[in-house]
C-alpha cells in the first residue's frame, strides 16, 4: 500500500491576489519594521507606475498588471494592532499608498462615491485617523500627514519623499483622467507572500531579491518585444528579427541599442542607476501591436547589420567606407550613433558616397582634435545626431563649433603625448592601415647611458635638465616615426646614428626625411613635431566656419540627468550660459527656478503650454503644501520636484520656448566628478 504524501508547505504561503482588494480587506494593517531602509523611490519611480497604471487601464478588461511580490507575516507585537509585517515590498506599497491618496484627495469633492473606495485603501472604517500602511516611527507621523492631507498648512520645506512623490501624483492626475486611474489601480495583481512563525524571514528576504543575475537592458526589450504575441508570432519575430540582431551585434548587443536609442532620439541615454535604455525603448515603443513590431523589427534589424560594421569594418561591402570605419573604430564607439544614421542615409540614397565619407573624416578630426587638446569627448553625439536632423550644413556647422582650433592642435601636439600614434603616423605619411609598421621612439623613453644624439655625447653625460627634457618629448609626434618590423627590431633603444642609417632603409616617406636630421635632440624634435604638425591640420581638417567652443559647454539637451540629490548637487554648475548671458547658476534647483521665472515674463505661453501638456510644474493655485514660487497672483510655480525632474522640466520648457539650441551649462570640477 503507498503512503499519502502531503506537498503542501508548511511555512510560507503565496497567493496571487488583486492588490487594491487586499489592501481594501477591512482587517488590513500593515506595519513597517524598524529594521527597513527609507522610503526613497523618487519621481522616476512614480513615473512609471502611473505609466503603467494608465496602460492597463487603457487595455481591455482581461489584462492586469503584476507588480511583484509582497513578502509579509503575521505580526507578533502586542503594542499595536497592525496584522502583517511588511518583509518586502515597503517601496512599491508605499507608492501605491501615496497614488491612491492623491487620487482620493482629486476625487473627494466631485465623485464622492469613488473616493469613498479609496478611502477604505487607506484607512480602516474602525480607525480612520491612522493609516493602514503604518512606516518606521520616526518618518510615520510624516507619512499619515501626507496621506491623510493633514499637512500643516505652514510647511514650505517639501523636506521629505512622502511630500513630493504625492505632489507629483497631483500634479500628473488630469482633470476626468480620476476614474480611469482607479480602473486601472484595480486592475494591479501581486503574489502576496506570507510566512508562518517558523520561517526563516531574512532567507526568504535574501532568495527574493539576491539570487541570479538582474535582467540587462537588451534582455528586458527582448522580453517587451515578444511579451503578448502568440507562440508562433514569437518564433516569426525571434527568428527573423532578434536572432539576426543578435548576431550582427554580438556582445554588444547593449551597446547597440543604447546607440540606436541616442541617433532615434538625439538625447543622451542615462545608463546608470538602473534600466535606463530599457525605459527610453519603452517610451519610443510604447504599444507594439503585431500590425506595427515587423517595420520596426525590420529597421532594428537593419541598423544592427549597420552596426556589425562598425564593430568589425571588414564586414564591409564597400572598401572605402571599411577604410574609413576602421579609422574612426580607432578612437573608440563614441560616434556610433551618427555614423549609424549616416551610412543608413547614404545607402538608401539620402546623401552620396562621397559626403559619407567627408562625415567620417569630419568625425576623425572632431574626437582626434579635442583629444589632443584635452577637451573630453564625453556626451557629444546626441547633439550632432540633432543637427544632422536639420541637414547637412546644420551637421558641419555643430562638428565645426566644437573642434578645437589649429593653434591648439598644435600646442597640444608639441607638448602632448601623441593619442594613437600608429593610426596618426600611418595617415600623415599615406601608408596602408593594415600594412604591419611598428611605431619607433628616435630618443627611447628609457634611454640607457650609452645612448647618444650624436654620436659623441652618451646620455649619461647630459645634465639633469637635459635628461629631463628629451624625457618629457619622448612620446610627442616629432619623435616618433614607423618602421618596418624587421627594421624596428634592429632599431630598439639604439643611439640616433645607428637609427638614422636604419631610417634611410625604410619605405616610409616621412622615416627617411627623419634621417635628414643630423643631430637628434630636443630642437630637432621640436622642429619635426612644427613640421609635421601642419601635415597633421590638412590630414584632419576642421570644419571652416566661425565660432569655437573652447570652453567645453554643454548645451542644455545634453545636460547630465541625475536620480534624487547627488552629493555635491548644490555645486553642480561653474555657470550657464543662457541666450549670450552670463548667469551665475550653481545647482539644478537655482537654474530651475530662473528659467520658468524668465520664460514667464519673456515667453509665457510656452510656460503654459508645456505646463499644461506636462501636468506641471505652473498651476494656478498652491493645491498641496510644499515648496513653492509664485511667477504671478494666481500662478504657482512647484519647487518640490527632484534633480532629475527638474532638469528634465527645464530642457521641454526651453524646447517649447525654441531656445533649447541658445543655452549651455558649464560643470563645476565637482559636477564632473559626480555619479
Amino acid at each position: 500500500m503507498r503512503t499519502a504524501t502531503n506537498n503542501a508547505a508548511t511555512n510560507v504561503r503565496a497567493t496571487a491576489v488583486n492588490t487594491i482588494g487586499w489592501l481594501s480587506a477591512s482587517d488590513t494593517t500593515i506595519v513597517v519594521p524598524v529594521y527597513q531602509r527609507q522610503y526613497r523611490w523618487d519621481i522616476g519611480g512614480c513615473e512609471q507606475l502611473l505609466g503603467d497604471v494608465r496602460a492597463v487601464s487603457a487595455a481591455d478588461d482581461a489584462h492586469t498588471h503584476f507588480i511583484g511580490s509582497i513578502l509579509s507575516t503575521a505580526s507578533t507585537s502586542a503594542d499595536d494592532d497592525a496584522h502583517l509585517v511588511l518583509i518586502d515590498g515597503q517601496q512599491r506599497i508605499t507608492t501605491l499608498m501615496l497614488l491612491v491618496a492623491a487620487l482620493h484627495h482629486t476625487l473627494r469633492v466631485d465623485d464622492p462615491e469613488i473616493a469613498r473606495e479609496l478611502e477604505r485603501v487607506l484607512v480602516r472604517d474602525d480607525d480612520p485617523d491612522r493609516t493602514k500602511l503604518r512606516p518606521h516611527r520616526a518618518w510615520a507621523d510624516v507619512f499619515e500627514s501626507v496621506v491623510l492631507d493633514r499637512r500643516p498648512e505652514a510647511f514650505t520645506d517639501g523636506a521629505s519623499r512622502f511630500d513630493d512623490n504625492y505632489a507629483f501624483f497631483r500634479s500628473q492626475i488630469r482633470p476626468g483622467e480620476a476614474a480611469a486611474i482607479w480602473r486601472g489601480l484595480k486592475k494591479l495583481e501581486h503574489v502576496a507572500i506570507t510566512l508562518g512563525a517558523d520561517a526563516n524571514a531574512q532567507q526568504i528576504f535574501e532568495s527574493l531579491n539576491s539570487t541570479g543575475e538582474p535582467l540587462r537592458d537588451h534582455e528586458l526589450i527582448h522580453n517587451y518585444v515578444l511579451m503578448g504575441l502568440s507562440h508562433a508570432e514569437q518564433s516569426e519575430i525571434e527568428n527573423e528579427y532578434w536572432l539576426p540582431i543578435e548576431a550582427s551585434t554580438g556582445d554588444a548587443i547593449g551597446s547597440f541599442w543604447n546607440h540606436y536609442l541616442v541617433m532615434l532620439t538625439g538625447r543622451e541615454v542615462l545608463v546608470t542607476g538602473g534600466r535606463g535604455v530599457y525605459d527610453v525603448f519603452r517610451q519610443e515603443f510604447p504599444r507594439l501591436d503585431a500590425a506595427s513590431l515587423h517595420e520596426h523589427a525590420a529597421s532594428w534589424r537593419e541598423y544592427a547589420d549597420i552596426y556589425r560594421e562598425l564593430l568589425d569594418p571588414a564586414t564591409s561591402r564597400d572598401p572605402e567606407l571599411a577604410r574609413h570605419l576602421t579609422y574612426l573604430a580607432v578612437l573608440g564607439r563614441g560616434m556610433a550613433p551618427l555614423a549609424m544614421r549616416l551610412i543608413h542615409d547614404a545607402r538608401r540614397g539620402r546623401i552620396a558616397t562621397a559626403d559619407l565619407i567627408g562625415r567620417l573624416d569630419e568625425l576623425q578630426s572632431l574626437v582626434l582634435r579635442r583629444t589632443i587638446a584635452g577637451i573630453s569627448t564625453d556626451r557629444l553625439v546626441a547633439r550632432l545626431c540633432r543637427a544632422y536632423a536639420g541637414g547637412a550644413d546644420a551637421l558641419t556647422r555643430a562638428i565645426g563649433r566644437i573642434t578645437p582650433s589649429d593653434e591648439r592642435v598644435r600646442v597640444g601636439l608639441k607638448y602632448g603625448e601623441l593619442p594613437h600614434p600608429r593610426y596618426v603616423l600611418g595617415r600623415i605619411a599615406d601608408v596602408d592601415a593594415a600594412a604591419p609598421y611598428d611605431v619607433v621612439a628616435a630618443f627611447p623613453p628609457a634611454a640607457g647611458d650609452d645612448w647618444s644624439g650624436d654620436g659623441v655625447r652618451r646620455f649619461a653625460d647630459y645634465s639633469e635638465d637635459e635628461q629631463n627634457s628629451h624625457r618629457a618629448l619622448a612620446h610627442t609626434l616629432g619623435n616618433l616615426t614607423l618602421l618596418e618590423p624587421d627594421l624596428a627590431e634592429q632599431a630598439f633603444d639604439a643611439p640616433y646614428p645607428r637609427l638614422r642609417e636604419i631610417a634611410r632603409r625604410s619605405e616610409v616617406p616621412v622615416t627617411r626625411e627623419l634621417a635628414q636630421t643630423a643631430v637628434w635632440n630636443t630642437a630637432a624634435i621640436g622642429a619635426r613635431t612644427e613640421a609635421l604638425a601642419l601635415r597633421f591640420v590638412n590630414v584632419w581638417p576642421r570644419p571652416d566656419i566661425l565660432g569655437i567652443d573652447d570652453d567645453n559647454l554643454t548645451p542644455i539637451l545634453d545636460a547630465k540627468l541625475r536620480r534624487g540629490w547627488p552629493r555635491g548637487w548644490q555645486r553642480e554648475f561653474d555657470y550657464v550660459e543662457f541666450r549670450g548671458e552670463h548667469w551665475e547658476v550653481p545647482d539644478v534647483r537655482y537654474l530651475f527656478n530662473r528659467v520658468f521665472t524668465r520664460l514667464w515674463a519673456d515667453a509665457r505661453q510656452s510656460v503654459v503650454d508645456f505646463s499644461l501638456r506636462r501636468g506641471g510644474p505652473v498651476y494656478p493655485a498652491r493645491a498641496w503644501n510644499g515648496a513653492w514660487d509664485q511667477l504671478a497672483p494666481d500662478q504657482h510655480l512647484y519647487m518640490g520636484w527632484d534633480s532629475r525632474y527638474m532638469l528634465t522640466a527645464v530642457q521641454g520648457v526651453l524646447e517649447e520656448a525654441g531656445w533649447a539650441s541658445e543655452v549651455f551649462v558649464k560643470y563645476s570640477y565637482i559636477g564632473d566628478a559626480m555619479r
